[in-house]
């Protein structure tokens, strides 16, 4: 983040990122020095002064109105996901003093009861850092088999699903299509911390992304927002082979707190025959018991 703060990072970012041709501007073989747009393009394309818009974008101007926001939005051609983040950026309150350290998550009971009632179907419970709060059996066997069951319950041993998607080996395998599950992680990541700009954990998780992963470093830089509340992935299983999935984002109110992230496959279909094999792989194996009348025997 630049000294003017995520808004301006947004702005100029996005802004970089289109051409004069994107938006019907005609050039005329000049030669320019910066990538995508001037700032006094962008500003004639909403409709607003340039000398406003640059304050705008150095962080200088945090009273813009809801219309002044939509018109750069326009401007900018941001979907319904980025037009959102771009309001919520513009609201953030200015930091005031140092962040005191945010408390430990946990899961609610609330969310751990709905947990046990989808037992038989894979499900995870995320912080909003994307740290494992749960997961029921399935769940832990589809995303993350090659882990210890029980790190959730410690949250010093939590697993973190983005540092997953983005170091683990065994999880970049687990997806046939990795970079569109990592822009996804990216995209989510985005919109957490426009929400939550002053929190030093979540801060220090993207600082060692990018430190530790080229791609996330080169997917962060472009500010791309994408709320994946509902996608779909072909994952391949070591244990029950290639299956497609669609995995839905439950959110609590705000964002705030904990979602629930549950996978599930067409009703019928190979995927979903693999899906039941799994639970049934992973389901708590009852002891065996010596029939009624048995006798032991020694030699």
């Amino acid at each position: 983040m630049n000294k003017h703060g995520h808004l301006a990072d947004f702005l100029q970012a996005r802004r970089s990122q289109l051409r004069p041709q994107d938006v019907g501007l005609q050039t005329y073989g000049e030669r320019r020095r910066v990538p995508g747009l001037r700032r006094e393009e962008l500003a004639m394309l909403a409709g607003i002064s340039a000398p406003y818009y640059t304050r705008l974008e150095q962080g200088q101007s945090r009273n813009a109105s809801r219309e002044v926001l939509d018109a750069v939005a326009s401007a900018l051609r941001l979907d319904e996901s980025e037009r959102a983040h771009l309001h919520t950026l513009a609201r953030a309150p200015r930091r005031s003093r140092a962040a005191g350290r945010p408390p430990v998550e946990h899961l609610t009971p609330a969310t751990s009861a709905l947990l046990a009632a989808i037992e038989g179907t894979p499900a995870v419970v995320i912080g909003r850092r994307s740290d494992v709060l749960a997961w029921n059996r399935p769940g832990h066997g589809l995303f993350a088999g090659h882990l210890d069951p029980d790190s959730p319950d410690d949250p010093g041993r939590r697993p973190n699903m983005a540092r997953l998607v983005f170091l683990d080996a065994h999880t970049r395998d687990l997806y046939s299509d990795w970079p569109a599950k990592a822009r996804a992680v990216v995209g989510n990541l985005r919109l957490t911390a426009g929400r939550f700009p002053d929190d030093p954990l979540l801060a220090g998780l993207i600082g060692e992304l990018a430190m530790r992963s080229p791609e996330f470093a080169t997917m962060w830089a472009d500010h791309r927002i994408q709320a994946c509340d509902v996608a779909d992935y072909e994952m391949r299983h070591p244990l029950v082979g290639i299956l497609a999935v669609t995995q839905q984002t439950l959110q609590s109110p705000q964002g705030s707190g904990p979602s629930l992230v549950v996978a599930t496959a067409v009703p019928g279909s190979p995927s979903a025959t693999a899906l039941t094999l799994l639970a049934h792989t992973t389901a708590p194996q009852e002891p065996t018991r010596p029939r009624h009348g048995a006798e032991t025997r020694t030699t």
